[in-house]
């Protein structure tokens, strides 16, 4: 992989593209792709066995001009400080587009903790807690759950950081109900896919009911966006995970096939169940004749090898930098119109504001209330962009990162140096 289309090359080039199209001066360049705080450290953990196991923590500060830093916290064994710069930074512009009082963050830990015990991973969580703890904060900055994370991660997080600062349920987002998290917080991110989805298929001429979805990753995101999807009408006939996917062309039974997926206490995998589908692998997948193809899983697996052999005239980023940049505008060029992820995936970070707003109030809102709120925030970043990238005949990346880059340039203006 070149330089430019890795993680952080994908982001930077991104971040030009928009750069250049505003006329910013090179100092303010410089500003908006360093970052704040960029933090590596060693993570001891003493095994169920008696060994020793050495891992790296990190948390990356990206940018704090329209508030305290919010990312989350991602436990995967490939993780590098590289990435998480990238994923802090597109946090920053994916607050500044949804109009979040927040600045971009995110870390982890270089783990696989589908191989650690319950045991072993709660040590590790209140571990990074204790080395983090003296910058993170309700305002300061707010993790959230990630890949390989959940509400039980936060929920060690909240008891970690109690011992210091006392009960702080603000600290982190993406909580159990019962430590002060959100209803439709779970389901957040997935329901503002299929959201944007409907809304991008309503601009575009697409009619939703009966139009060929494809998702790749049926974790919490891509089936959660597969069933709400479907509630809307649209054929999904295709759904994969890391161990391969299923097709039927007439299109699957979402509601069944969730809940042999998540109908009890441990996920299974794609592989595990019976379901009247063709296999298929991840990259059939992503080359499948539909309308709407939903990357919902890994970054960078639509590339410039592989461009020209995806189909779907509608592509919408479930997942962060799905697309690499030479990918990118080879798809462009050809018309295949982009949701970008900084906006198709914004419906998370959506709710965990609502979130950190019902811990401060001290209040806990109804779900209709939250849902409300969340589509009605989506609805607006969607009607901007849209007619930001009419307005100036432009994509709907390049006019979203228009849209973000300016608001945190106004901030760093008005903030002074």
């Amino acid at each position: 992989m070149s330089e430019k289309n890795t993680p952080r090359g994908t982001c930077e080039r991104f971040l030009d593209r928009a750069s250049e199209q505003l006329q910013l001066e090179q100092e303010m360049r410089h500003l908006l792709r360093a970052c704040y705080r960029e933090m590596r450290f060693e993570l001891p953990l003493k095994r169920d066995d008696g060994s020793i196991a050495l891992f790296y923590g990190f948390r990356v500060q990206h940018d704090q001009s329209r508030g305290p830093f919010k990312g989350g916290l991602r436990f995967h064994p490939d993780v590098d400080m590289d990435h998480f710069v990238a994923l802090a930074t597109l946090m920053t512009w994916k607050c500044a587009l949804l109009d979040l009082p927040f600045g971009g963050a995110k870390g982890g830990v270089n783990c696989d903790p589908g191989e650690l015990s319950t045991r072993e991973r709660e040590n590790l969580t209140k571990r990074l807690t204790e080395r983090i703890s003296m910058i993170i904060g309700p305002d300061r900055d707010i993790p959230a759950p990630d890949m390989g994370t959940g509400p039980r991660e936060m929920a060690w997080i909240v008891d970690a950081y109690a011992h210091q600062h006392g009960f702080t349920p603000g600290v982190v987002t993406g909580k159990p109900l019962d430590l002060g998290g959100s209803l439709g917080r779970v389901e957040a991110t997935g329901r503002g896919v299929a959201q944007i989805t409907a809304l991008a298929a309503e601009t575009l001429g697409l009619e939703l009911k009966q139009a060929k979805v494809a998702i790749q990753g049926f974790g919490n995101v891509g089936a959660n966006a597969a069933r709400f999807l479907a509630e809307r009408g649209a054929k999904v006939v295709a759904v994969s995970d890391a161990g391969g996917g299923k097709y039927a062309a007439k299109g699957l039974e979402v509601k069944q096939l969730y809940q042999q997926i998540y109908g009890s206490d441990r996920p299974k995998s794609l592989t595990e169940i019976e379901v009247a589908a063709d296999n298929l692998s991840n990259r059939e997948l992503l080359e499948l004749e539909v309308d709407i193809l939903i990357p919902a899983a890994i970054g960078h697996v639509i590339t410039g090898e592989n461009a020209g052999r995806v189909q779907a005239g509608l592509i919408v980023e479930a997942a962060n930098m799905p697309i690499d940049c030479e990918a990118d505008a080879q798809l462009r060029e050809r018309g295949t119109t982009i949701v970008p992820d900084i906006l198709a995936n914004a419906g998370g970070v959506t709710v965990s504001f609502l979130e950190w707003v019902q811990n401060r109030q001290r209040y806990q809102w109804s779900e209709k209330q939250v849902n409300d709120e969340h589509a009605k925030r989506l609805a607006r970043a969607w009607q901007e962009t849209s007619e930001r990238a009419q307005r100036e005949q432009t994509d709907l990346r390049l006019a979203a990162y228009l849209i973000a880059i300016e608001r945190v340039v106004a901030a760093i203006r008005l903030r002074g140096f």
